[in-house]
């Protein structure tokens, strides 16, 4: 092999491998030691440290035992992406969020290893303060709802990191006939929060203001700074949201957004891989690998089915459709595909939730919005599950008759890779 062939097989090598290293990033912004990923992450550190700093304002922190990738989000109202439980795939609630926060502050102050139920025993202690009861979050361990409230938090931590099994079984927890015993990874711990600011130093009352509070950034003071701002923010919704429709953007931002388009979404594709699909309504970026997401469209399985079919028929319809004329399309859909479908999902009233979980899912995926209480309407992206007319290709026929088509694959979605 000439040089020049063999400088040219390493200089591909070495682009392949950084942007391997930058979506195992954008899939999980926490990563320990001794993955192939985290191994790609220290080895490139210098140049994705760089580029996530120049276009995202996200700092990332590599050393002997952890890469973070300080991951502030482009927009912070965005609710559609919760934490979810391990097992079940279902969002977590308001409680388990608050025990999420707990179970942080008792683990601070633990000893290096802790047993589920010394853990229990301390979260019980913290969620007596009086400022939760007063804002009604009780958590007193004495039902089994409880305990599985906990069980899911602990699976979440063990998935971040956060804790590693020594002995025991989470499940034995459940049932009060046995214990758990777990490793605090106190590096993990300390590099788990993501925030501008100190929480204690917020003083808002407002839940959405706290937030905004914790992450607010400097105002820029010069067009230089302004256009950085801008260009971090759109880089970050570029690489977050499924869809970024121009008629949510501030006037700076549309306006930035117009005149950079090409070299922001030029940027993204050469470091990840994405694809820009640009539109009259907005700019997405298209995943051709499929693992930068949390949320798949179309996806195997009956919630998944039925997203696919309320998709189709929005597209189809246009305008507003209420809750109430999807249930009944749902009810409809689970005796038509009974036998492919789980059996709980042709349950009587079982639509009213099946069809609540497909518009959170398609919410979450920039292809639907609310309009009024009680209906839904398709947003510009949702055309492209639009299903055309059937195209048939007979034996030596060049030119293809209508068919009707497949729907396309769906935007990547990263939210709920947070760590």
């Amino acid at each position: 092999m000439s040089d020049n062939r063999l400088g040219d097989v390493l200089a591909a090598q070495r682009v392949d491998e950084v942007r391997r290293g930058a979506r195992a990033l954008l899939r999980r912004p926490l990563l320990r030691a001794g993955s192939d990923d985290f191994r790609l992450v220290r080895q490139h550190a210098a140049e994705l440290r760089t580029w996530f700093d120049r276009n995202t304002g996200w700092a990332l922190l590599v050393d002997s035992e952890v890469a973070r990738l300080r991951r502030v989000p482009g927009r912070d109202a965005d609710s559609t992406h919760p934490a979810r439980d391990q097992r079940t795939g279902l969002p977590f609630s308001r409680r388990r969020y608050v025990l999420v926060c707990l179970c942080l502050a008792v683990l601070e102050r633990a000893e290096h290893q802790i047993a589920l139920g010394r853990l229990a025993e301390q979260v019980v202690l913290s969620a007596a303060d009086p400022a939760l009861e007063e804002a009604g979050v009780v958590f007193t361990l004495t039902d089994r709802e409880q305990r599985t409230d906990l069980v899911a938090v602990v699976r979440l931590l063990l998935n971040w990191g956060v804790l590693a099994k020594v002995a025991g079984d989470e499940d034995a927890f459940l049932k009060s006939a046995g214990d758990a015993l777990y490793d605090v990874d106190r590096r993990v711990l300390a590099g788990l929060l993501v925030s501008r600011r100190g929480p204690s130093t917020v003083r808002a009352v407002d839940f959405e203001q706290r937030l905004a509070e914790l992450n607010a950034e400097v105002l820029p003071d010069s067009d230089e700074l302004r256009n950085r701002a801008l260009r971090h923010t759109l880089t970050r919704r570029l690489l977050d949201d499924p869809v970024l429709y121009l008629d949510e953007l501030s006037d700076a931002e549309r306006a930035y957004l117009t005149t950079q388009r090409g070299a922001l979404t030029r940027r993204i594709s050469e470091l990840t891989g994405l694809v820009p699909e640009v539109r009259a309504e907005g700019v997405a970026m298209v995943d051709p690998y499929d693992d930068l997401t949390d949320l798949r469209m179309p996806e195997q399985g009956t919630d998944g089915h039925i997203a696919l079919l309320i998709a189709e028929y929005l597209a189809g319809r246009g305008g507003s459709v209420t809750l109430g004329e999807l249930h009944r399309l749902v009810a409809g859909w689970a005796l038509e595909h009974a036998g492919f479908w789980r059996r709980s999902a042709s349950t009587p009233g079982a639509e009213v939730e099946l069809v609540e979980q497909a518009v959170a899912r398609l919410s979450a995926l920039g292809l639907v919005a609310a309009d009024g209480g009680d209906a839904v309407r398709g947003r510009p992206a949702l055309d492209r599950y639009r299903v055309g007319e059937t195209v048939l290709l007979e034996p030596g026929q060049s030119t293809p008759s209508r068919k009707r088509q497949k729907p396309a694959k769906g935007t990547k979605s990263t939210k709920g890779t947070r760590a």
